[in-house]
């Protein structure tokens, strides 16, 4: 439709509004049209709705309110013609014969969970809590004396080469409290062991997962890595009460068929101390895989699981708990280090845990 004689009144334009959406719904039945097609010769700026509308202003002005009324109308009407053309469209126009079936239920999207390393948090966390402990926090950022001097070992003590630490420059001047001069990236979560005495509430059965902090890194180092800690103190606690609550964890998250060995060790802040090695969970012992090569995860059959101990009677008067009538036993392991121990996870390599790769990640 082309509009040659001039508009002048509301019931010319009316009449040939009506008669454009006439046409349009016809031409929207046309299959051999894109509705995008469609949709640019019915309402573009070279439409005839789009010329007519301009039409208004020559409308007498009692009557441009009706006029204005029609052109929504057929707006709508044409937007709804449209839309129902566009939900029966054929999928040929996107390159394909079959039509498309808007009854058919939609691809649902991907969806995320939980990290492996968050997963083991979450369940060490229950068995831990079903046999009295409580999790606590504790700073990731503190200052030196508490994982260090509050723990038996002095500035210059070798003890503490082995943690290769990271020292923070301190924003200020140091005040005068000799326990708050040099702070530290905590290197494992044992600071939490005076804070938590500190408190003054006793007895304490209490676990502290956070992040740590070392410069180590190889197939079961990473510089950050997650630990947590345990700690019992109470009257005549005793080492075979650290041995009940080790097997009651390695039964529920290895299973019964993990081995455990405990190896004489020396800590600065335990005594006695040792460390607590599982077979590994890749060779099951055998340090040899099955295609004959070595693992290369354990040493020859054995994964450290972390250390253990009875708390030094140090670092009980360091947190103002008497040695004579308290004791207790604490202990810390690596939460990725844990993960990879157990049954069926088959990792050989640490740092695949942070390596993003949704492929791998995806498998947990």
């Amino acid at each position: 439709m082309h509009m040659t004689e001039e508009i002048v009144s509301g019931s010319n334009v009316i009449s040939l509004l009506l008669l454009a959406q006439e046409e349009a719904l016809s031409l929207i039945k046309d299959t051999s049209k894109s509705v995008d097609e469609l949709r640019i010769l019915l309402m573009g700026s070279k439409s005839d709705l789009a010329r007519l509308t301009k039409q208004i202003s020559r409308v007498p002005k009692e009557e441009r309110q009706q006029v204005g009324v029609i052109v929504s109308q057929v707006k709508q009407s044409i937007e709804q013609g449209l839309a129902a053309r566009a939900a029966l469209q054929p999928v040929s126009e996107a390159g394909n014969t079959a039509f498309l079936d808007i009854t058919m239920p939609g691809e649902r999207p991907p969806h995320g969970n939980l990290h492996l390393v968050t997963q083991a948090i979450i369940e060490i966390t229950r068995i831990f809590e079903r046999i009295g402990f409580t999790r606590v926090r504790h700073p990731e950022v503190d200052w030196d004396w508490y994982p260090f001097e509050s723990l038996n070992m002095p500035t210059n003590h070798p003890a503490r080469d082995e943690w290769e630490t990271f020292f923070l420059d301190f924003p200020g001047k140091p005040g005068k409290d000799p326990h708050k001069q040099k702070i530290v990236l905590t290197p494992h979560t044992s600071n939490g062991q005076v804070r938590e005495m500190e408190k003054g509430e006793l007895p304490i059965r209490m676990i502290n997962i956070a992040k740590c902090y070392r410069r180590q890194i190889d197939v079961s180092h990473t510089p950050m890595f997650h630990q947590f800690e345990g700690l019992y103190v109470d009257r005549d606690v005793s080492i075979g009460n650290l041995k009940g609550v080790f097997d009651h964890f390695v039964k529920q998250f290895f299973g019964a068929s993990r081995v455990t060995r405990l190896r004489p060790f020396h800590f600065q802040f335990t005594e006695p101390s040792f460390e607590v090695d599982i077979n590994c969970g890749i060779c099951l012992g055998t340090s040899k895989l099955a295609d004959g090569s070595t693992c290369k995860l354990c040493k020859a059959g054995w994964l450290e699981l972390g250390g253990a101990g009875m708390v030094h009677p140090v670092v009980l008067r360091n947190g103002g708990i008497d040695p004579d009538v308290y004791s207790g036993f604490a202990f810390g392991w690596g939460i990725e280090r844990t993960s990879m121990m157990k049954s069926g996870t088959k990792l050989d390599d640490i740092r695949l845990l942070y390596s993003n790769d949704l492929r791998f990640l995806q498998q947990f």
